[in-house]
């Protein structure tokens, strides 16, 4: 048997091997087993392939060929459409748990809590290619020239990602069904991971104003869950509530280098939409930069510095009990909700093509997308745990390492543990 020091980490630390073993198989008298397919989609997945075709060509004569063997596109996506989502769910989720009992979820800043953020993205779309899962509405476009009304069909999914440790965690991802809200999907996803790590698991849910909804409100706290979410407009009786009660002086003023943050404390604000009082806090976040300038004197162009301000305000709405505790946590608990746009959604977006359906089938795309999402949240641990804290120079980007990997299944040595 030939391993990568990736593998042998994941089997030491998670026993990954054997949980891929232990997965359900749905095909009668396969050629190929789940876990070699698996293990194709999930080794190409971390090393960022985006095409089956490629992953085929990999096993074929590439990095893959001595650990997987020759394996055709066909053969991959006709195994993804036949396998559980439900049991791919089920193994993120066990490792979900294993990176919390070896500490890997830790935080400084969040005060012993697990901080999750929800959200949503728009996957793919199309005007022709589609399946039965598929959403649909209608988009005007240009034809040859002429505006004219299709029927476009394309994928959303939602993600709850942990934004307290120190690299985010992706816990779960669900499909959008046909005529289901985000915020519908958003507490099925909930309450499958509550069903699977227990209520213990996450203590804080943070997302944006979207989901500030009386009905999602109430089912996420029947979850046990602590919420902080953005408020705006779609609120509009608490926002000018909470607007009306935050005109006098700051509670208090907290200075950074190069900002400071005023903010605003109300402990009970009514809600009049869900008949009830929560807590609310603003923040003005004030910070002082310098900005480039352009000016013309005697026919020539100087450049120059300004020092210029840039103010931004914030309402979040919480149910968060904060006692002794600054109100600026709060603050600082809805703005790392951040981290699943600028850190999970951009990074497996642009880097491991999450927008490129290498496989349009109504449950492969599904558990395409959910090893995709695995692939990804355990190169990041081994990059984190294993490559950058061992680096003694300038350490190479989660990018450049996962690249690397190709080239080090080309070279692999036999395994002699």
């Amino acid at each position: 048997m030939i391993r990568h020091r990736f593998e042998a980490y994941l089997d030491k630390v998670f026993g990954f091997s054997d949980l891929v073993s232990a997965l359900p198989e749905g095909r009668q008298f396969p050629q190929h087993s789940w876990k070699k397919v698996f293990d194709a989609v999930f080794l190409g997945a971390a090393m960022q392939i985006p095409s089956l075709l490629q992953m085929e060509a990999e096993c074929h004569h590439g990095a893959l060929a001595k650990r997987i063997g020759p394996l055709s596109d066909d053969t991959i996506g006709y195994s993804l459409e036949r396998q559980s989502p439900e049991a791919v769910f089920a193994l993120s989720c066990e490792i979900a748990r294993r990176l919390k009992r070896n500490g890997v979820l830790r935080s400084d800043w969040s005060r012993g809590l697990v901080v999750g953020a929800v959200d949503g993205i728009e996957i793919c779309s199309s005007f022709a290619r589609c399946c039965d899962a598929c959403m649909e509405r209608e988009v005007q476009h240009k034809v040859n020239g002429e505006m004219q009304t299709d029927i476009q069909y394309y994928h959303r999914i939602v993600a709850v990602v942990l934004v307290s440790t120190d690299f985010p965690i992706p816990l779960g991802v669900r499909f959008q069904k046909n005529g289901e809200g985000e915020v519908s999907c958003a507490l099925a996803l909930l309450q499958d991971l509550v069903g699977q790590l227990g209520r213990r698991f996450l203590d804080v849910l943070v997302g944006d104003a979207l989901y500030l909804q009386a009905p999602f409100v109430k089912e996420v706290e029947r979850l046990g869950l602590v919420w902080a979410f953005t408020l705006k407009e779609n609120q509009p009786e608490l926002l000018r509530e909470a607007e009306r009660l935050t005109q006098q002086s700051p509670a208090g003023v907290h200075a950074e280098p190069g900002q400071e943050i005023r903010y605003w404390h109300l402990p009970e604000v009514d809600w009049p939409v869900a008949d009830r009082q929560v807590r609310i806090v603003k923040t003005v976040r004030i910070e002082h930069q310098h900005r480039v300038t352009v000016s013309e004197q005697d026919g020539h162009r100087i450049k120059g510095k300004a020092a210029v301000t840039q103010e931004s305000t914030n309402f979040y709405a919480t149910n968060f009990e904060l006692g002794s505790i600054s109100p600026l946590f709060i603050h600082q608990c809805s703005r790392s909700r951040w981290r699943i746009d600028t850190e999970v959604f951009q990074t497996i977006t642009t880097d491991c093509h999450l927008k490129h359906p290498a496989v349009h089938q109504t449950t492969a795309l599904v558990v395409l997308t959910m090893i995709r999402f695995l692939a990804y949240t355990l190169s990041l641990v081994f990059y984190h745990r294993q490559v950058r804290s061992h680096a003694r120079r300038k350490c190479e980007t989660f990018h450049e390492f996962a690249k690397s990997l190709a080239y080090w299944f080309v070279a692999l040595s036999p395994n002699t543990s």
